[in-house]
């Protein structure tokens, strides 16, 4: 252990440092699996590997949210045995129901016209929370460091411009930027390989993807929002393992999205909502349109009599394999949804989070091996080219490019390719834009009515915030911050109609009057659910979302 000296405000800090093998940021699965991997190799081998993950969650599985139907691929690769050692898959899926809805009917799509993305034979319905943890447990069964609590606030460089490693965020500064009295410096984690792996957007991923040029030469990577809600049922409709997935209302055919509900053990289902951040009506709220799919006859029925019990958001990526970045540069890489390597044709990232996690692990361990330290991992992206998981991804290439050009099209074209085709097509499409990008001014947009709450099937941003387990440490600079402080009234308001008020699904982004009557825009940074959507959707780019203080946020118990 080793100290540095640092400024804060004109302050001299001193952080002390620790060194490891290999540091690995984000307690999610895909730096779990990597976690886990290294420890496997080093024990296979019988060499000693010191390894560190870091994770801005208050505990493993606290900031971790999923649809999820989980595909055991890749983690029956990594752990064969998870059955007998108690992994939470316990529901596997019995039925799969695709649906086509209107606002009053649905229409079911035949079994035998499903394609295979549709499919979840041998998958399970989980609380990806709750697997998060039990692979927190294997990691720390195989003498892993986890350090939850303790976000990764800054990236490291040695001298010669390679990944030297990550710091944590300083503890106790107050509101004002200044240390107070409780306040402790970060912590210093310096090692030979530093793995990023902190899911979509991630914060120190975007900062990397600049400075190595990852994404130069690649398509932009475009995402959606889901949001989730966990329901305990009449027990006279519960079905263990049916899974349904719907399309079509309330969303107009323009726009990407559709529903997920799934039904898990205990007269539980968890039902949600995915709205792709391309849009183009700065009217549309993705979080009331959640609300109001509940309504829908097929979906009330399911859901009356019963109660809710969680509620969060989270972006996914969506892109695919075009949307890739360049996975390695010097002493590091980017691991699972940081990437973008979620399938969004199968609704599925888990999977891809566990395998390439398992794949940057070999990677940098053989790197270890041989003596090399803060090089690139070629041998990473290398594998992952020839692995099941490239193949899965190259043959659902044009899922999302199609699904833009609108649900009609979008379907009919899937199903050429996935069903027909198999998704052998010597065509690729390209996504052109961001996600920011879309946005037309509202005065070309028709403003969207939606129906106050009842609470009892619909409800509010701030119940729903309630129930989400949020918080955050009051006395700490805004983790939420503006590039330029007028651009929100001057930009935004006035051309957009102030959209960050409902793209958020958390009531963080508020037009507040002002005692002359004018407006101004108030940020309530504690309600952050960390979905990451602001600094997606913004159409200025103008929010900066950075990491608060250890351990804020969420804290989700079975999402």
């Amino acid at each position: 252990m080793s100290n540095t000296n640092i400024h804060h405000d004109e302050i001299a800090i001193e952080r002390e440092s620790m060194q490891y093998d290999v540091v690995i940021v984000g307690g999610g699965p895909a730096g779990l699996s990597a976690a886990i991997r290294l420890k496997q190799l080093a024990a296979e081998r019988d060499v000693e590997l010191s390894v560190c993950v870091l994770e801005k969650g208050s505990e493993i599985g606290a900031h971790i949210l999923s649809g999820a139907v989980m595909d055991p691929r890749a983690l029956t690769e990594l752990i064969p045995d998870w059955k007998e050692k108690g992994a939470p898959l316990t529901v596997a899926v019995t039925e799969d129901r695709f649906l086509f809805l209107s606002e009053t009917s649905s229409k079911r799509v035949p079994t035998w016209a499903l394609p295979d993305n549709f499919r979840n034979h041998g998958n399970y319905v989980v609380s990806l929370a709750q697997v998060t943890r039990w692979l927190g447990q294997q990691a720390e069964a195989l003498g892993v460091e986890i350090f939850a609590g303790f976000p990764a606030a800054e990236v490291l460089y040695n001298d010669d411009g390679s990944v030297k490693g990550v710091a944590t965020g300083n503890l106790g500064v107050g509101k004002d930027g200044r240390p107070s009295e409780n306040f402790e410096a970060g912590m210093e984690l310096h090692a030979k390989y530093t793995l990023f792996c902190e899911g979509a957007r991630g914060h120190l991923g975007r900062r990397l993807n600049e400075r190595f040029k990852l994404r130069d030469g690649v398509d932009p990577q475009v995402y959606g929002i889901g949001i989730k809600e966990v329901w305990e049922i009449d027990p006279a409709m519960h079905e263990p393992g049916l899974v349904i997935h719907t399309a079509g209302w309330p969303l107009d055919n323009d726009t990407y999205g559709g529903s997920f509900l799934y039904h898990m053990d205990q007269n539980q289902v968890v039902v949600g909502f995915v709205v792709g951040l391309g849009y183009t009506n700065p009217y549309l709220s993705p979080f009331d349109e959640f609300q109001r799919y509940k309504t829908h006859p097929a979906i009330r029925a399911m859901l009356a009599g019963g109660k809710r019990l969680s509620y969060g958001a989270r972006a996914i990526t969506a892109g695919g394999l075009m949307s890739l970045p360049k996975l390695v540069f010097p002493g590091g890489a980017l691991v699972g949804d940081n990437a973008g390597f979620l399938n969004a044709s199968r609704i599925k990232g888990s999977h891809a989070a566990i395998k390439t996690g398992m794949l940057a692990a070999q990677a940098a361990f053989d790197a270890l091996q041989a003596g090399r330290v803060a090089d690139e991992l070629t041998a990473y992206p290398e594998s992952f080219r020839t692995s099941w998981l490239h193949d899965e991804l190259y043959r659902a290439r044009n899922f999302k490019q199609w699904m833009s050009k609108g649900l009609v099209v979008g379907t009919l074209m899937v199903g050429i390719e996935q069903k027909l085709l198999r998704g052998n097509v010597p065509w690729t499409l390209h996504h052109r834009h961001s996600d920011h990008e879309m946005l037309r001014p509202a005065s070309q947009c028709k403003p969207i009515e939606y129906a106050k709450p009842d609470g009892k099937l619909t409800f509010d941003r701030l119940s729903s915030v309630f129930i989400s387990n949020t918080n955050h440490e009051e006395n700490q600079p805004a983790h939420l911050t503006l590039i330029d402080s007028t651009v929100p009234m001057n930009v935004n308001r006035q051309l957009y109609a102030g959209p960050e008020s409902r793209y958020c699904p958390a009531g963080v982004y508020e037009f507040m009057k002002n005692d002359d009557g004018s407006e101004r825009l108030v940020i309530n940074a504690q309600n952050c659910l960390h979905c990451k959507t602001c600094d997606i959707k913004d159409p200025m780019q103008n929010i900066v979302w950075t990491t608060p203080e250890g351990g804020g946020g969420p804290n989700y118990s079975n999402m």
